[in-house]
């Protein structure tokens, strides 16, 4: 099994099961539901602040939203096809959103039914979390990974409420490949 993670409001469940559901950038609307996970939270949390454009460090008080760790069954990660667009594609702004629900679309007419692409949303080789050494440091460079799950019934998927109200740090805000335009504040030195 391999453990993925997804923020989300704590009113809710960690999968949508049914529409509506605002598009994203691997469904539109007319291919809702889909559940974006995350292959760690620093991934999850950029995914966030970088949707709601958040890039203000005092920002970072008013978030409160639910940590889960989902379990999803290695066969499913396996299946999920790897997304093949253009980096500037896979990492662009909401204009790229198109050109990346054709491309799913595609797939899943193909008969996919998850798919796995890079975090549009974690800077490059930023995903690679931390460790202790002397002390906390950050480990070796890797890039965050997001698996979009399509449709509303998975009954082979859990997870546990990891945090049940939490919001990111200060280091995960400056991780944030944040849309094009936005610039993240510095934040206290």
């Amino acid at each position: 099994m391999a453990l993925w993670f997804r923020h989300g409001d704590a009113r809710f469940p960690f999968l949508w099961e049914s529409g509506p559901q605002p598009p994203g950038r691997w469904h539109d609307a007319a291919h809702a539901p889909a559940t974006y996970l995350a292959d760690s939270p620093d991934t999850a949390w950029a995914e966030f602040l970088r949707h709601e454009e958040i890039t203000d460090p005092a920002d970072l008080r008013g978030i409160a939203r639910r940590m889960w760790a989902v379990e999803v069954p290695d066969a499913v990660v396996e299946a999920a096809p790897q997304a093949t667009l253009a980096a500037e594609t896979l990492s662009g702004d909401r204009a790229s959103y198109p050109a990346c629900q054709r491309h799913a679309a595609e797939l899943r007419h193909a008969g996919a039914s998850a798919l796995r692409a890079p975090s549009a949303a974690l800077a490059p080789a930023r995903g690679g979390g931390q460790k202790v050494d002397g002390g906390l440091i950050e480990a070796s460079a890797r890039d965050g990974a997001t698996l979009v799950l399509f449709g509303g019934h998975w009954p082979d998927v859990r997870a546990w409420a990891a945090v049940d109200v939490g919001a990111p740090t200060l280091r995960q805000l400056q991780q944030v490949q944040h849309f094009a335009g936005a610039m993240a504040s510095p934040g206290p030195a």
